[in-house]
């Protein structure tokens, strides 16, 4: 099935390299429905981007939240929280990429440098006019023929027309034309900037009765609230996002485990080896030893599970496939 804008089949991905890999790609044509909504925001050792091709969802970023509209371009770099929340009823269509790029490529160090700055702005969401928007999309349906078609360039031709279609996105940057809602109940957005500021000061003393005060409203209203909103207490999600920006320290620097624990907002190791624990099911050194850091520009690649039937691909380079079946972490 393909859609007036994108190129779209059901089940269908297109794999070039495997995780791991400092180049390797993953487009994921499919589905997701309201029952898999994720439970709680989750990070990436990879960049992604999500293209939603019909009706609604939002994204949380950061504790943040996002409505976004189909053909809206949803850009995550790696270690960014996030989690995305679909609408109940039939599941929307989307296409889901996950990709790493080299960044040390002799001579072309400071210009991907600079295409990746997209992945840094303050909304990471591009939306663009009907016309612009085919322009920016259609290296995507370039790189959906090009993966039905064996050949020995074909995974260079998949990986030449992805970097145009990020370099269509910096060209375009500036006419971005997404602008955030408020949506929800003035109660809603007010837990949902609770849970920003939570985010953005996991490494301070955070108490309920601190953050009441900042944002004018009873601790014990914020504290229900905040679950209904949110599906946890407020401990519960401030443990939570520090626990989360731990393991990235621990995967992706030389610190000490002690000095993690106090950079993350732990007032004690003790406290932090405990909730460590019971959210991870082993220890902070146990998971640094089963997950070792990686170079940055090898961006490892950790993401959804699937099951797969393939066509044979005697080139070695990129495939496309239709899944047998889904997995969904």
């Amino acid at each position: 099935m393909t859609s007036s804008v994108l190129a779209y089949e059901k089940g269908y991905a297109i794999h070039v390299n495997q995780p791991g890999d400092s180049l390797y790609y993953h487009l994921d044509y499919d589905e997701r429905s309201h029952d898999l909504n994720m439970e709680f925001q989750h990070f990436h050792d990879f960049y992604e981007i999500c293209i939603l091709l019909d009706r609604t969802a939002a994204h949380i970023i950061e504790g943040s939240l996002y409505e976004i509209q189909p053909y809206d371009m949803v850009l995550l770099r790696p270690a960014l929280l996030h989690k995305t929340q679909y609408p109940k009823g039939s599941p929307p269509k989307r296409l889901m990429i996950n990709f790493a790029i080299p960044r040390s490529m002799p001579g072309l160090e400071n210009g991907y440098s600079e295409l990746f700055t997209i992945f840094n702005a303050q909304v990471p969401i591009f939306r663009f006019s009907e016309e612009r928007r085919k322009e920016v999309l259609a290296p995507l349906n370039d790189i959906f023929a090009i993966s039905q078609q064996l050949s020995p360039i074909q995974s260079v031709a998949i990986h030449h027309k992805f970097v145009e279609f990020l370099c269509g996105l910096h060209r375009y940057a500036a006419e971005n034309d997404y602008v955030r809602e408020e949506t929800g109940s003035s109660m809603s957005r007010r837990m949902y900037a609770i849970a920003s500021y939570i985010h953005s000061h996991y490494q301070q003393e955070l108490s309920l009765d601190e953050v009441s005060r900042r944002f004018y409203v009873s601790a014990h209203h914020l504290s229900r609230q905040f679950n209904k909103v949110t599906g946890f207490t407020f401990t519960e999600y401030v443990q939570m996002t520090r626990i989360r920006n731990a393991q990235q320290l621990l995967l992706h620097s030389g610190e000490k485990i002690t000095e993690i624990a106090a950079q993350c907002g732990f007032t004690s190791f003790s406290q932090f080896n405990r909730i460590f624990n019971k959210q991870n099911g082993m220890s902070p050194s146990a998971y640094r030893r089963s997950r070792p850091a990686q170079d940055e520009r090898q961006m490892v690649f950790a993401g959804e599970g699937h099951k797969v039937t393939t066509s044979s691909d005697p080139s070695g380079g990129a495939v496309g496939v239709n899944r047998a079946s889904v997995i969904s972490l």
